[in-house]
């Protein structure tokens, strides 16, 4: 089996007690972005992965969710934020540089500046990790969707004026939690193997939900985010799937379908009892 996961802290609560040998997974660990992990899923290079909520709904069909797990927010997300020069009701018409490393952020932020503020932005992608940052702030633009690890080390820099966290604009608006991405199964993968990887990974979000300061310590010696703000973000973020958040993502699904941005998706889980 293999199991994708991603680079950024976010991640950590999942599989920190992997990496630290307190829970076996019985999977070779893949690691990349979010958008490398969910194209290689789709092709079949992997068996179970964290993916974009987003191709999750455009790759219904090939998959099945793993259940109780995800990365979620009941609010503000803090990693996933469009900075900007000026407020956002003056970006129409304007040049907003979009990360290439996520689609769930792309699509809500399209859902947010049709539904929300009403304006039609000129989109470009860019590379937009913590290593590109500099590079980024001498592309010609006058707003960025920034997210993980890069939105973390951008805000703490405070080099915009205006921030909108992505999750709290989606709460505001729905009084819904957000999933950003959910972790599912090729469905071809052998449910007995899948039924104990998925156990593994519940079995280290325990771990890691049990360890948050420590993790939090880490996280600011990778990234050079203040440690308050380390712990807080990971504070913030739920790693749960429950009906509420399950509301969200068809909430999202939904509003995703209307617009024409991927097609109407159910939500097909793996049995696990």
């Amino acid at each position: 089996m293999r199991l994708g996961r991603i680079a950024y802290i976010n991640c950590y609560p999942v599989y920190r007690a992997i990496d630290r040998g307190a829970v076996t997974v019985p999977a070779e660990l893949v690691t990349g972005t979010p958008a490398e992990l969910n194209e290689l899923l789709v092709a079949g290079e992997l068996d179970v992965s964290v993916i974009s909520a987003v191709e999750y709904a455009r790759h219904a069909d090939l998959l099945r969710l793993l259940p109780q797990i995800g990365i979620t927010s009941d609010g503000p997300v803090k990693s996933v934020a469009l900075f900007s020069r000026r407020p956002v009701g003056q970006l129409d018409g304007r040049t907003v540089l979009l990360s290439d490393s996520s689609r769930t952020a792309v699509a809500l932020l399209e859902l947010l500046c049709r539904d929300a503020w009403t304006i039609r932005p000129h989109f470009a992608q860019a590379r937009a990790e913590a290593g590109d940052l500099d590079a980024l702030a001498r592309l010609p633009h006058d707003a960025v969707l920034v997210i993980g690890d890069a939105a973390l080390v951008l805000a703490a820099r405070q080099a915009y004026p205006h921030r909108y966290d992505l999750g709290s604009e989606w709460k505001r608006r729905t009084g819904l939690p957000f999933v950003f991405a959910v972790w599912a199964a090729r469905r071809e993968a052998d449910p007995t193997a899948v039924r104990r990887l998925h156990a593994a990974l519940l079995a280290s979000r325990a771990w890691g939900l049990a360890h948050l300061p420590a993790l939090a310590a880490e996280a600011h010696a990778a990234t050079g985010v203040p440690l308050a703000d380390c712990l807080a973000y990971f504070e913030g973020l739920d790693y749960a799937f429950t009906e509420r958040h399950q509301a969200g993502l068809v909430a999202f699904f939904r509003k995703l379908a209307a617009h024409g941005l991927a097609p109407a998706a159910s939500l097909r889980y793996l049995q696990v009892a």
